[in-house]
């Protein structure tokens, strides 16, 4: 946001920049552009300066000697118009009419059409005016407003001069394109269903909307449905055997759909939706065919990600080299490929900025963005503020004591112990299902009851013998 402020030369530098401070502050604050300062500047002089105040500091657009006034009568402002006759400057005023006055908006009165008006003619006490009659008709323009129709040119007004210099617009960063996500096709997975005997199409399209969890899903409600109208359950086993059968072909036939989709936006695609291509390839590519489109998705994605290493380099060291830190801080926690370890240089140049953030004289929504950036970066641990307020608020001591844990020399710093810090609840652990009861073995049998069950034993075996040898 731009906003005027007044600012005071501090030093100049060996390079021709000007260190400045605003106006009776103790301690510089930033530092302006050479070109920026007008000539014959001098240290200590105030001048009135326009300047973007963003989360990253304040920046210098442009820098004007600081006016005095040299009168003493009031300023008065000038308009300049389009100059006109005397008798254009006549103005009039409207007046609400008084009240019993029975002539309507068109002056009639009581006297007739007109109400008298005519029948009167001209009053002898006002000499040297004409009547009504004897005027001539007005023409367009002449009553002091615009003539109807086409509007007066605003070409012919003199141009307005420009009182101050406006202010220089901060480049824009050229904004990412949004990565295209995965749209498969249909056509290996139609084909597959068209192969497929019409009995078991109902089976297939529940595996490949919800895999085997589906199919049971689905036996369940079919024999809920039964069991209302008194039907016969079905055997919900030979289903998913079925299932089971179908279900590694599907599953190619549905990953190749997949692979030949990411293949066709192999370089616009985005990085998640290639990895999980080529991640089910592993279980998805069972031929020759399938294995080679496996192959060409790997190096791709290969490719893909070393290219987004060097750009998100690249935009994290023009990122410091702007000044722009918590951008910097936040690219870092970002990489495009896990693990990936920073130069030792960016990394050290990543620590010292977000220190020099953290001091006594940055306000608290400076202190709140850094420390949100920094507490997911990979240079957490080594950055410690190089000076605190004189009174930190309650929400930048709150802000502190959230992040002690990720943040441990920012907590050190503010007297803030780790074990201090709030906890987040972790969800209870489900509880474990207690085994099924263990049934006790049956007592022995007596010597007797034991002899009269072989004895009905060795009967029921005769008569099936015997039954066996009739048939």
């Amino acid at each position: 946001m731009s906003r005027r402020i007044e600012v005071e030369l501090t030093s100049a530098r060996d390079d021709g920049s000007w260190t400045w401070r605003a106006a009776g502050a103790r301690e510089p604050r930033g530092v302006v552009a050479a070109d920026l300062v007008p000539p014959g500047a001098k240290v200590g002089d105030v001048m009135r300066a326009e300047a973007d105040f963003d989360l990253d500091g304040v920046s210098i657009t442009s820098i004007a000697p600081k006016q005095e006034k040299k009168r003493n009568e009031a300023e008065r402002i000038e308009i300049i118009g389009q100059p006109k006759r005397d008798e254009q400057l006549v103005t009039s005023t409207l007046t609400s009419r008084p009240k019993g006055d029975r002539r309507d908006s068109r002056g009639r009165g009581e006297g007739g059409e007109h109400g008298g008006r005519r029948e009167r003619g001209d009053r002898p006490d006002r000499p040297g005016r004409p009547g009504r009659s004897d005027r001539s008709p007005r023409k367009p323009g002449e009553d002091g407003g615009r003539p109807k129709g086409r509007p007066e040119d605003r070409s012919e007004r003199p141009a307005r001069s420009a009182e101050r210099r406006p202010p220089r617009a901060r480049p824009d960063e050229p904004s990412k394109p949004k990565p295209k996500r995965l749209r498969p096709g249909r056509v290996h997975r139609a084909a597959v269903l068209e192969e497929l005997p019409p009995e078991h199409r109902p089976i297939a399209e529940q595996v490949l909307a919800g895999d085997i969890p589906a199919v049971r899903q689905a036996i369940d409600k079919e024999n809920a449905s039964r069991v209302a109208t008194g039907e016969p359950a079905i055997n919900g086993d030979e289903l998913l055997a079925i299932a089971e059968k179908l279900r590694p072909r599907l599953r190619t036939a549905e990953w190749r759909d997949k692979a030949e989709a990411a293949m066709a936006d192999v370089d616009e695609i985005d990085l998640r939706d290639l990895r999980s291509v080529v991640v089910a390839a592993d279980s998805a590519a069972r031929d020759d065919e399938t294995r080679a489109l496996a192959t060409q998705l790997r190096e791709a994605l290969t490719k893909r990600v070393d290219a987004e290493q060097a750009a998100w380099v690249a935009e994290l060291t023009a990122a410091l080299d702007q000044g722009r830190v918590v951008r910097a801080l936040r690219l870092s926690s970002r990489p495009p490929k896990a693990g990936v370890i920073l130069d030792p240089a960016l990394t050290t140049r990543l620590a010292e900025g977000a220190c020099a953030s953290l001091t006594a004289d940055a306000p608290a929504d400076r202190w709140a963005a850094v420390l949100d950036a920094t507490a997911f970066s990979p240079v957490r641990l080594a950055v410690k503020p190089q000076s605190l307020p004189e009174q930190p608020s309650e929400e930048l001591v709150a802000n502190a004591k959230k992040l002690a844990s990720r943040l441990p020399q920012v907590a050190a710093a503010f007297g803030i112990e780790p074990s201090d810090a709030p906890r987040t609840r972790r969800p209870p652990k489900p509880k474990p299902v207690p085994p099924p009861p263990r049934i006790p073995p049956p007592p022995p049998m007596p010597a007797e009851a034991a002899e009269s069950a072989e004895v009905a034993q060795e009967i029921g075996g005769s008569s099936e013998d015997e039954v066996a040898g009739d048939s």
